[in-house]
């Protein structure tokens, strides 16, 4: 360990190796030249810590307190907007189940509406799909390119006009091209919303975090069963069937915190005006030592890119996040069809679509915390996964007519796959070891998702097979096995590499 002496009169940062400078009080000058000083020579961690205690010493700043406090001031200017970001983004594109049955029984439904088959019904959520996959790459690139605020706001006032425009729909052909356009819109948000995490947020931090933005997605599957509910007593209003009225209001919001979006939504710590000098500097440097740190405008390379593509274990992430993709694509799009073939019908079937969603928000914002606090993800996710697997195998083989016991299963099945999505994002990204990997290993994992999962999504529930579904209850509890063999060989890929660590070399995630 090199040894530093402290030198009250110096503002130069400690710099491993050299035995000089340790700024321990500070007049005004001072506090400047040293707020002013680029983070990048700063090399040693110990010496960072140290540097930054004394930096602080004079107001009784200690890097122990200011980091929840910092932490607080991030918080409240990201992720509020972030969460309201993500719901808005499931309501628009995830409605589109709800009006599938929404006045069904009156006739008024978006399939009959427009005359569509199943068939067609399902080609239009498969293309919505494609196209997200398709974007879902470039979209994150442009995020880079533009500055974080300035895409993510051109997103969603694309994807919320487009939603509202839907509504307008009058026949299979408009509906298919606005779901393909929205589709694109929508493509890049969750890929970027959590590689935006990466420029602001130590690994350690995230998990929490990941899990609040997509428990919005559960948020936004409770308040859409509520909107579907009270929308449906609009059947008719003004001429317009319930589900028009469905788009019009859930496509609405998004135009609007467009605006916000644009204006207050920040884009990287070392140019963020908002924060106080300190603030902003503390931000720069205890992101140092990431991974995945905040690199503000660095370019994605080819040979990077090249890495990327050709690193096996990413491919393992990508397989255990498409597994999960099915069941949740199934259940995003199929949960009120399948509440509908427990005996619930109408309008009653919007209602107890809540209690799983609920469920899952709740329970995927908890076990997030724990996997924050005891730094644990893949034994979590193994279990998680296994057990949610169960619940649909159970599910298969159960009566019909077992009503009650059927629905607890699709609570559970629901939680636990929803509370896994979080946990693998998060393991992913601080595996990530430079900013090449994480701007295209995050969208390339949502691509696979989408692409392979989302989509096979789609077509595992088959009408023809209600109200049991046993093919789509025995393809989920599968694939959750599938993704619990990868996470197990990632774990002792993972366990293997750290065995062969020098002392002092950064450690992979476990």
């Amino acid at each position: 360990m090199p040894a530093y002496t402290v030198d009250s009169h110096s503002s130069k940062p400690p710099v491993a190796g050299n035995s000089s400078n340790f700024p321990t009080f500070f007049d005004d000058k001072q506090e400047e030249a040293v707020i002013a000083v680029n983070s990048d020579d700063l090399v040693d961690p110990a010496a960072e810590r140290r540097y930054l205690y004394h930096r602080f010493a004079k107001k009784k700043y200690h890097l122990s307190c200011c980091r929840p406090r910092l932490l607080q001031r991030l918080d409240l200017r990201i992720m509020p907007m972030m969460v309201l970001l993500i719901m808005l983004n499931f309501l628009a594109g995830n409605n589109i189940g709800n009006a599938r049955i929404l006045n069904s029984d009156t006739g008024d439904s978006i399939p009959q509406s427009l005359h569509m088959t199943d068939p067609q019904f399902r080609i239009v959520l498969m293309l919505f799909f494609i196209s997200c996959a398709l974007f879902e790459t470039p979209s994150t690139y442009m995020l880079k390119y533009f500055s974080p605020p300035h895409w993510l706001a051109f997103l969603a006032l694309g994807w919320g006009a487009t939603g509202m425009v839907i509504a307008a729909s009058h026949n299979y052909g408009t509906l298919l091209f606005l779901r393909v356009l929205l589709g694109a819109f929508e493509a890049g948000l969750l890929p970027g919303a959590i590689y935006f995490l990466t420029f602001w947020y130590r690994f350690k931090e995230r998990a929490v975090r990941v899990a609040l933005m997509l428990s919005a997605y559960a948020l936004g599957g409770i308040l859409s069963g509520f909107i579907a509910y009270g929308v449906g007593h609009l059947n008719g209003a003004l001429g317009l069937e319930g589900w028009r009225w469905l788009f019009i209001i859930e496509g609405a919001p998004a135009c609007f915190l467009a605006l916000a979006l644009f204006f207050l939504l920040p884009s990287y710590p070392e140019n963020a005006s908002w924060l106080s000098p300190k603030d902003r500097t503390l931000s720069v440097i205890r992101l140092k030592d990431e991974t995945s740190r905040s690199t503000g405008n660095a370019k994605l390379t080819w040979d990077g890119a090249k890495a990327t593509l050709k690193d096996g274990r990413l491919y393992l992430h990508y397989l255990a996040y498409t597994a999960d993709g099915i069941t949740l694509s199934s259940l995003s799009l199929f949960l009120p069809t399948l509440v509908n073939g427990l005996g619930y019908e109408g309008l009653d079937a919007q209602l107890f679509t809540i209690p799983p969603l609920a469920l899952a928000l709740f329970v995927s914002v908890a076990i997030s915390c724990a996997a924050d606090r005891y730094q644990s993800r893949s034994m979590l996710v193994l279990v998680l996964l296994v057990c949610g697997g169960a619940t649909f195998f159970v599910q298969a083989v159960l009566p019909p007519t077992c009503f009650k016991v059927r629905y607890a299963m699709i609570n559970l099945g629901t939680m636990f796959s929803y509370t896994v999505s979080p946990l693998l994002l998060t393991w992913l990204s601080g595996n990530l070891r430079d900013t090449d990997a994480v701007t295209l290993a995050i969208p390339m994992n949502f691509t696979f998702g989408v692409l392979i999962g989302q989509i096979t999504g789609i077509f595992i529930y088959k009408s023809s097979e209600a109200p049991g579904y046993p093919t789509g209850h025995y393809t989920n509890g599968t694939v959750l096995i599938v993704g619990a063999l990868c996470v197990g060989i990632l774990r002792v890929i993972y366990t293997k590499r750290n065995m062969a660590l020098g002392i002092g070399q950064s450690q992979w995630i476990v």
